[in-house]
């Protein structure tokens, strides 16, 4: 048992930091959003032209 606990505790330690700060990820959301909106915007009358 304690050697399962030493294991567990190596692997906790070992943590990977994100390549950019987490604002940044929530930036690109909102612009790949926003971008989602303009396009969808741009073709809001194209079913009443036929």
């Amino acid at each position: 048992m304690h050697v399962a606990l030493r294991m567990a505790e190596e692997t906790v330690e070992q943590t990977t930091a994100l390549p950019f700060e987490p604002i940044f990820y929530g930036i690109g959301a909102l612009a790949a959003f926003m971008a989602a909106l303009l396009v969808t915007y741009a073709f809001r009358s194209v079913g009443t032209r036929h």
